[in-house]
């Protein structure tokens, strides 16, 4: 169920498969999850051709897939380097745990455990960050998955009731310099916001406060949907957003993020995503379709 694989150009790589589906996580640089999907089928997440096979590069490299920051997003800790080797330590037969090299610049560690279902299309991703330092540091993990081009994103928003008797806020929208409202790409429906991925279109981005726990991306026919918690009593970065998007000409990113925690040296906070993949999936032009479709699939 766990083996060592050349992938992407780097000899040293660990696969994860439970007969459906499969991922690959590097060795040679990360902690990074460089592919998720069927047996056999697409790769989820973007690859980014010319930037797979090299290690060892002194500034950071976006490469692709899955990968691990914290949060606000400063510079230069955000930006920390990834590209040195990861070690493997084998949990059990469905579960790895990925550790990078200690970032001494920025007094942190970075660990990604990976647990695979046995027997569904279902991965729960643990992200961990240890600071090393000798000083307390406050800060949030960061989960970013690099979904490929060509695909649709689906955010859930509440569910909308009569105003009277209703005058608490229940969700925010959080809007970054880049972000364009008027964006043919977005949709800003009833029950859903939908992003679409758009390869003749730069950046835009935009964040909010995600209580319903999920975000989904369907592309060729394949659905992508990734959980994660929203803590109510707990401070978020980026204005109090639990999940952020972003996407540009390349690619689509479907974010979700920790709370803010101060930690004291040797302190760890952790922040865990559950992802599930399901093929055979329609077009869905209209809120009705997700409703239809992807209601039933995302309940847990």
């Amino acid at each position: 169920m766990i083996t060592r694989t050349e992938y992407g150009g780097w000899a040293n790589n660990v696969k994860l498969s439970n007969g459906q589906i499969e991922l690959i996580a590097t060795l040679d640089v990360g902690p990074r999850i460089i592919r998720f999907g069927f047996i056999g089928g697409q790769n989820m997440f973007k690859e980014f051709q010319d930037e797979l096979g090299s290690a060892n590069e002194s500034e950071f490299k976006l490469r692709g897939g899955h990968r691990f920051w914290t949060a606000p997003e400063v510079v230069p800790r955000t930006y920390g380097a990834d590209n040195g080797p990861v070690a493997l330590e084998e949990l059990d037969d469905y579960s790895i745990r990925l550790t990078s090299a200690p970032e001494v610049e920025n007094c942190v560690q970075k660990q990604i455990d990976v647990r695979l279902s046995a027997a569904a299309n279902e991965v729960t991703v643990i992200h961990r960050v240890t600071n090393i330092g000798r000083w307390d540091i406050t800060l949030a993990p960061w989960a970013l998955s690099i979904m490929d081009a060509g695909g649709k994103e689906f955010i859930p928003l509440p569910e909308q009731r009569p105003h009277m008797g209703n005058f608490v806020p229940e969700t925010a929208i959080i809007l970054w310099p880049v972000t364009e409202m008027s964006d043919s790409r977005i949709h800003w429906g009833r029950r859903y916001i939908t992003f679409t991925q758009d390869r003749t279109k730069g950046p835009n981005k935009f964040g909010l406060i995600q209580r319903l726990g999920w975000a989904a991306y369907l592309l060729h026919g394949q659905l992508f949907v990734k959980y994660f918690d929203y803590l109510p009593n707990e401070t978020y970065a980026d204005l109090g957003c639990n999940f952020e998007t972003y996407s540009d000409e390349r690619l689509l990113e479907v974010e979700s993020l920790g709370p803010l925690t101060t930690l004291a040296p040797g302190e760890s906070t952790e922040h865990v995503e559950t992802w599930r993949l399901f093929a055979d999936i329609p077009e869905l032009p209209d809120e009705a379709s997700i409703d239809r479709v992807v209601l039933p699939l995302v309940q847990r």
